[in-house]
């Protein structure tokens, strides 16, 4: 596999509002996301604000390396692109965790009253730092529900893939809390094993499992069927704090601040792989190391054949799945998270200062030969093609062990 080109920074959005040094934890974008169809993106741009903003961004701002939208007397600006106009969700505390739901099937009858009759709608959840998650129309920027229930930050946010109107909280109160938006926002589960903060929660494309990681060297594997642990994952040696997996639900990454990721098979526990982060420059002091590539984030690519992480020495990194090293680099300031454009070529990154940077990613043809097996593994765990009758070196390039 050659090496990708290196990622172009493509516009970077700045919050208007300037940094308030008296509140610590006020600037820090946490979290970004992009709607399962890609027409939104929304930023959690500091300052107990998330901006909801349509994709893609206007001309103003890819044209140009960095774009600072003002805000003027902290209103937003609000522009039209066909019907939608961005906007402004004064969340009334420091958001952490940002969720879209995919986009519901119409069905007869539906009576979601989070939905517009006859009409699908798109929601976003905003994890709050008092423990409290908001859940907002995206088309109206209007509030549906407030959910109560952690006692600490809620640090990340999952929906299911499937378009069931089920959202998974992840909290620094060590609980993770599963939601029904269907009824009310009822909560249905509690899933009780970390003994620290919270800070990642992913449910596989196929709403089969849930990964959760915390402030532990292991992370935690949930069945979405029966809210049951099945495995704990066991190999890192620091806190495990991101965790993604593919789409088609046969890998499984996790992201620690022991500089490591590792690819899992989550059907049977087995480590397939270790991407160590080594320093991109061999000067550096070597017991800075371990804290300089300390990991903040991981994230698959669409197609599922990239990886992209972002770390504490300031680089965001492009991997391909068959190598053990980055295919690409670029440099970034204080990069706390990073999530890829659902149809491929983007990749969006957060900031400690409260900035959102898009990059340039890969794009890629799949094989033929990827493409049938991500659709057989979107229905077949590992176990069912190691009992297919076919030859050894297909089940091994199925179960992804063939790297």
């Amino acid at each position: 596999c050659p090496a990708a080109e290196e990622p172009v920074l493509l516009a970077e959005l700045k919050p208007g509002r300037p940094q308030r040094y008296d509140w610590k934890s006020s600037c820090e974008t946490w979290s970004v996301a992009f709607s399962p169809d890609g027409a939104w993106f929304a930023w959690s741009q500091g300052h107990c604000v998330v901006k909801l903003i349509p994709w893609p961004l206007g001309e103003a701002e890819l044209g140009c390396k960095t774009s600072e939208r003002k805000s003027r007397g902290g209103k937003a600006e609000a522009w039209s692109r066909g019907a939608a106009k961005e906007k402004t969700l004064e969340c009334g505390q420091i958001v952490w965790g940002l969720a879209f739901s995919a986009w519901p099937a119409a069905e007869d009858g539906d009576t979601d009253p989070a939905c517009a009759v006859g009409l699908p709608c798109l929601v976003l959840a905003t994890g709050l730092n008092d423990g409290q998650i908001k859940v907002w129309e995206v088309q109206t920027g209007h509030l549906l529900f407030s959910l109560l229930g952690h006692q600490d930050v809620v640090r990340d946010l999952s929906f299911a893939p499937n378009g069931s109107p089920i959202l998974v909280s992840a909290s620094r109160d060590k609980t993770l809390r599963v939601w029904d938006l269907s009824r009310d926002g009822r909560q249905v589960q509690v899933l009780s094993g970390h003994v620290q903060w919270v800070y990642c929660c992913s449910i596989s494309p196929d709403c089969s499992m849930l990964c959760s990681a915390a402030g532990e060297k292991s992370a935690l594997l949930w069945s979405m069927r029966s809210y049951t642990l099945i495995r704990r994952l066991e190999g890192h040696q620091s806190s495990v704090v991101s965790c993604d997996f593919s789409p088609d639900s046969a890998l499984l990454v996790t992201a620690s601040y022991d500089a490591c990721v590792i690819m899992w098979d989550p059907y049977t526990g087995e480590q397939l792989r270790t991407l160590r982060h080594v320093p991109l420059h061999s000067t550096l002091d070597s017991s800075s190391e371990i804290h300089t590539s300390s990991l903040r984030s991981v994230c698959f690519s669409p197609e599922g054949l990239y990886l992209a992480t972002v770390a504490d020495d300031r680089l965001l990194r492009i991997w391909a799945l068959e190598l053990r090293s980055p295919v690409a680099f670029a440099p970034m300031t204080n990069g706390l998270c990073c999530m890829y454009f659902p149809h491929g070529g983007f990749i969006a990154t957060g900031t400690r200062d409260g900035h959102v940077q898009f990059w340039t990613a890969p794009r890629v043809l799949s094989s033929l030969k990827h493409l049938c097996r991500k659709a057989l593994r979107t229905f077949l765990t590992t176990y069912q093609v190691l009992a297919l009758p076919i030859p050894r070196k297909l089940k091994e390039f199925l179960t992804y062990r063939t790297f």
